[in-house]
């Protein structure tokens, strides 16, 4: 690809996948990423400015100026926690308040059900918790609505962070005594009705307020195992998901760059509002898209997220939804079931089959298994490419339960 674009591109936080996509646009861009990158940054010629995520966003006019001096007519959110000072970024340079105001609506768990609600959206009966009380509160009203009595099974809920991507301090509740190993930091809290249901995510490119293209992701197991694109299974309500997204997309006012919503669809095809998020996705999916596209997902959210991009560029640059792909990617992502490591355990028929790229799983420099953060943290994937995606969906199923890590 060879874009001219005379103004610099700002990408707020470090990925080196993004890094590479956008060196390879010939555009001119600045890396705006945690301080600790500043070494590398100069190493390799990459134009940087140090900066932390973590202050409050009122020192976002300090941000802006040191941007102003590169010439910098977008900022490109990378990951979770730099969303709304891309917002507040873009606010600033299009002279437009409400930019920012909406970048909170994708951060705020909160908002975002509340504003998918009022759209007409599909979601579960949620609440915002303070105390343990509230979560109690709760769940016993959620158990009584539901008719739950003497020894029934009661129904689960969730909690999570109003802020926090994928699943980080996510907790299902079971039953009451769970709630009392949450922490008092922990708090507020998101609580919502569990869903039933098949989970899938899509990565919807918008430039202009419409959809350039839609991807769907398939579950497997929620943070551990996915493909691209999804199985004619849940490819067959593309339909109603499209219009799905079209509605989130307006109810949301989101005119350029990437969503990543998810979803949960019946049996029936009823389809329930998850979450959204407006950043790149976890889970490798970008990874997935390219193996199985061949086309730069990292480009072309930044091609959507430069409202100077043309309706030419982005139709020779997206190619045709599933009928396109080469096959299907998927990966697993590897969880330690022991608490201590001693040896790798990678069965030689995973790596005969057809479907085996790579795995990255590594012995760790300590044995003991760190400690888990929302539903873990893996240690390295195991990545498929494949035609047939019942296939796929079988061996990442079958290999979540092998331990590979004895």
């Amino acid at each position: 690809m060879n874009v001219n674009h005379n103004q610099t591109t700002a990408l707020l936080g470090w990925s080196l996948q993004a890094i590479e996509a956008i060196d390879k646009m010939n555009r001119p861009f600045v890396v705006v990423g945690p301080p600790e990158f500043e070494s590398f940054a100069e190493k390799n010629g990459i134009l940087f400015v140090p900066w932390q995520f973590n202050v409050p966003i009122e020192q976002s006019f300090e941000l802006y100026e040191k941007l102003k001096a590169f010439n910098v007519k977008i900022t490109v959110p990378i990951y979770e926690e730099t969303v709304e000072w891309a917002g507040m970024m873009n606010s600033l340079i299009f002279e437009n308040p409400k930019i920012y105001n909406k970048s909170l609506l994708l951060r705020d768990k909160g908002l975002m059900k509340r504003r998918a609600h009022l759209a007409g959206l599909r979601v579960g009966v949620f609440e915002e918790a303070y105390n343990k009380d509230d979560i109690a509160r709760f769940f016993n009203r959620i158990n009584q609505a539901l008719v739950k009595i003497d020894d029934e099974q009661l129904e689960p809920i969730h909690v999570k962070p109003f802020d926090k991507a994928g699943t980080v301090g996510h907790r299902m509740i079971k039953e009451l005594k769970d709630i009392e190993e949450i922490e008092d930091e922990e708090f507020p809290l998101l609580m919502e009705s569990h869903l039933e249901g098949q989970e899938f995510s899509c990565e919807a490119f918008i430039h202009n307020g419409k959809i350039k293209f839609l991807n769907i992701t398939e579950y497997v197991k929620l943070g551990h195992s996915n493909f691209v694109p999804a199985s004619p299974t849940l490819e067959q309500w593309r339909p109603q998901i499209k219009e799905i997204i079209e509605k989130l997309v307006d109810s949301f006012d989101v005119k350029y760059g990437i969503i990543h919503p998810e979803f949960f669809v019946t049996p029936e095809g009823e389809i329930y509002f998850g979450e959204v998020a407006n950043r790149i996705p976890g889970g490798h999916i970008f990874e997935h898209i390219e193996r199985a596209y061949g086309f730069s997902p990292y480009q072309g959210q930044i091609l959507c997220c430069d409202p100077t991009t043309t309706e030419e560029e982005l139709e020779a640059f997206f190619p045709e939804e599933v009928v396109s792909a080469k096959g299907h990617s998927g990966n697993l992502m590897v969880y330690p079931k022991v608490k201590t490591v001693s040896k790798l355990n990678v069965p030689t028929e995973l790596k005969d089959h057809p479907y085996f790229v790579k795995h990255n799983m590594f012995i760790p420099t300590s044995s003991k298994v760190a400690e888990r953060v929302g539903f873990g943290n893996h240690y390295g994937s195991i990545t498929f490419f494949g035609k047939d995606p019942y296939e796929m969906r079988k061996l990442l199923e079958e290999y979540e339960k092998h331990n590979f890590y004895l």
